[in-house]
């Protein structure tokens, strides 16, 4: 039973992955990932699995040792348990940046393959996602100081000093 939890994890969360790399324009997707609930079935998941390792568990989480770490991960709940923890925040984090870009008009053929890549490895994907998020949040402010008509602080023509 392990093995079919672990193996099943990542298809709860299919897909929720495949509306926002493939349907990012269609209203119902961002409707149902600005829900944190998607995660639920991957949390029942987790509980299953983390519920019988639970003392395994509790000894690498609250004094975390790589060793304690060794140890529940060596166990098949608690191998599976770690997993289904990492797909549910992967998850979590995906859709989160899926919001964030579209806020901020990222195009999808960007945030496709970055949320391709947030599946694989979600702390690549995360950082170049903060530096796209950061130069357009950039480039938004500029392009609203320039557009409002008011003077920037900084130098007489309305420059901002740097």
């Amino acid at each position: 039973m392990t093995g079919a939890l672990f193996e099943i994890t990542f298809y709860l969360t299919a897909p929720f992955w495949l509306l926002m790399i493939f349907a990012p324009h269609w209203g119902t997707t961002t409707r149902i990932v600005s829900s944190p609930l998607t995660v639920l079935p991957v949390l029942a998941v987790y509980l299953v699995l983390a519920l019988p390792v639970f003392p395994e568990l509790w000894t690498a989480v609250s004094n975390p040792d790589i060793d304690a770490f060794r140890d529940l991960a060596a166990l098949g709940n608690g191998a599976g348990a770690l997993w289904a923890q990492v797909i549910a925040w992967d998850l979590l984090l995906g859709q989160w940046m899926f919001l964030q870009a579209r806020k901020l008009a990222v195009s999808p053929l960007v945030m496709g393959p970055l949320l391709v890549l947030t599946i694989l490895l979600s702390p690549f994907g995360l950082l170049i996602f903060l530096v796209i998020r950061a130069v357009r949040q950039s480039k938004r402010a500029e392009a609203a100081d320039a557009t409002s008509g008011t003077a920037i602080p900084g130098r007489a023509d309305g420059t901002a000093v740097r």
